[in-house]
């Protein structure tokens, strides 16, 4: 290797990690508490647990004359019943979007969503404080202390684009020990985000501070995806350029004269070399899949066509006079229902009744009846889905590497991962997969070769999403916190050695520009 090359290296690595390892280290240790602390969010669990009951006996109009009282016609997304804005049932109706054509701007972050009273069938107009609060109320406990805090567009806990639809939010601290914060929206009057007082605190220590996001929601908002990205590869070239000089400095065979195989008798230079060479691997991995979570320049998206929905839903859904009243199917339902949502599967209007945990019940729309889907109709809808050849359809009794459920806090945890489902593997261009629930025929979820290749960079590297070690924890704790102590101290040595050489740099500057200045007095002599 040329000694103008081995040059550059050392220089590369030397001033790049001045800065970079401190980056380094606030990974680790932020890595670390997102093990156990997420960024906070409101689960499908928690929202039904806090949801009230809807009460058979409540005077809740048919879903189609509450849609006629809205002024809503036409074919719907999504249709639910629940007593979750202003402690009152509502109706939330999504109306169906048309695909946006070829060469125009797709529509705003809007759901569209369009939230109905279910006693009177008037519209929701605007969410005022009085509304928040009761909305809290329900969320809570019976006689909470509630504190409104006003409205919000954004802070350190509602970053997430999904959250777009809802904003402003209002913001309320519940008088609980956890001071729990409670984020409702200004459109639907639903809450749509929790913080307890350990989130908030933990948070700044983990997820806010490791995903950068202190350069979200301000001036530095448009360039956010940019500064990640671009210090991720500032990161890998220096940690890829400290791993081949750490290789050129160890010796091998022959120890050097202290006989020791490192050249440095400092006990920081020392270590840094030495957890270097132990933690590089692991170090430039979880660099790397960081990097691979932002998909960067959307290198992971494949341009795959829309699922031809229709297929499996036989029709749209368009709630009509023969769809039976809320309070018909919660009586057949035995009561304790927190949710009803109405769905369109194999082209019958469904009600799928959710208590507050367990799977939901599958109900006719027109009076309630437990309905079992057609297994053989359902695997052929499902093979429509798609204009092209089905290779097979499975069937998954377990998890497996690419359906799998992570805890709830984590960052792809959380949703349902019901089992038994079907997996329809398409022979396309993308090599599609569809995750077909056979007891709703709920479509869970799609993997195009892209989206598997984003599970193998970044869920597997990043976070060790790997069955073998998910199923026998503390051991995948232990490994990881390992791993994440060593990359710790790796980039703390880094840190303590980056800003020696700084400081001594920066003495000899000032101490050069004071010999080289002029005295007072001789001047001009």
């Amino acid at each position: 290797m040329g000694a103008q090359l081995k040059r550059w290296l050392f220089l590369v690595h030397r001033w790049l990690g001045i800065g970079i390892c401190l980056l380094f280290a606030m990974w680790f240790v932020s890595g670390i508490v997102m093990m156990y602390v997420g960024y906070p969010k409101l689960t499908e669990a928690e929202r039904l647990q806090h949801l009230p009951r809807l009460e058979a006996d409540a005077r809740l109009l048919a879903p189609a004359r509450a849609l006629a009282a809205a002024g809503i016609a036409g074919p719907l997304d999504e249709l639910r019943l629940a007593a979750s804005s202003g402690g009152r049932p509502v109706y939330v109706a999504t109306p169906a979007r048309a695909d946006t054509p070829a060469g125009h701007k797709p529509p705003p972050k809007d759901s569209g969503a369009v939230t109905i009273d279910a006693m009177s069938g008037q519209r929701l107009q605007a969410v005022d404080e009085a509304h928040a609060l009761a909305t809290a109320a329900a969320f809570a406990a019976p006689d909470m202390k509630l504190t409104y805090q006003g409205t919000i567009d954004e802070d350190a806990f509602t970053h997430s684009r999904a959250l777009d639809p809802h904003r402003p939010l209002h913001k309320v601290e519940l008088g609980d020990a956890e001071r729990t914060l409670l984020y409702i929206s200004s459109r639907s009057g639903e809450v749509v985000r929790d913080a307890t007082r350990s989130e908030q605190l933990w948070n700044y220590a983990g997820a806010w501070i490791h995903w950068l996001y202190p350069f979200r929601g301000n001036a530095f908002e448009p360039y956010w995806t940019d500064i990640v990205n671009w210090l991720s590869i500032l990161g890998i070239a220096m940690a890829l350029t400290g791993t081949v000089v750490g290789i050129m400095r160890w010796r091998f065979k022959k120890p050097y004269r202290s006989g020791a195989r490192t050249p440095y008798p400092g006990a920081m230079m020392r270590w840094h070399h030495i957890t270097g060479l132990l933690f590089a691997l692991v170090t430039i991995t979880w660099i790397f899949s960081g990097l691979m979570s932002m998909n960067p320049w959307r290198i992971f998206d494949t341009g795959a066509p829309r699922l031809n929905m229709e297929a499996l839903q036989g029709g749209p859904l368009v709630p009509g006079a023969g769809d039976a009243a809320p309070q018909a199917l919660l009586a057949a339902t035995g009561g304790g229902m927190r949710e009803l949502r109405w769905t369109r599967v194999l082209g019958e209007n469904r009600v799928l009744a959710q208590a507050a945990a367990g799977s939901p019940q599958v109900l006719a729309s027109r009076d309630g009846s437990p309905v079992e889907l057609d297994a053989a109709a359902l695997r052929l809808a499902a093979t429509r889905l798609l204009q092209a050849p089905v290779k097979r359809v499975e069937r998954l009794d377990d998890y497996d590497l690419y359906y799998y459920a992570r805890d709830a806090h984590t960052m792809t945890g959380g949703g349902a991962k019901p089992l038994p489902i079907l997996r329809i593997v398409f022979d396309d261009p993308h090599a599609t997969w569809i995750h077909l629930d056979p007891h709703t025929g709920a479509v869970l979820g799609r993997l195009d070769s892209g989206k598997r290749t984003s599970r193998w960079l970044f869920a597997m590297l990043h976070s060790w999403d790997w069955l073998p070690l998910l199923e026998r924890r503390p051991l995948w704790d232990l490994v990881l916190i390992a791993l994440s102590l060593g990359g710790t101290l790796l980039s703390v040595t880094g840190v303590v050695i980056g800003w020696r050489r700084l400081g001594r740099k920066l003495r000899e500057a000032r101490h050069a520009s004071t010999v080289g200045a002029p005295r007072a007095g001789v001047a001009g002599v």
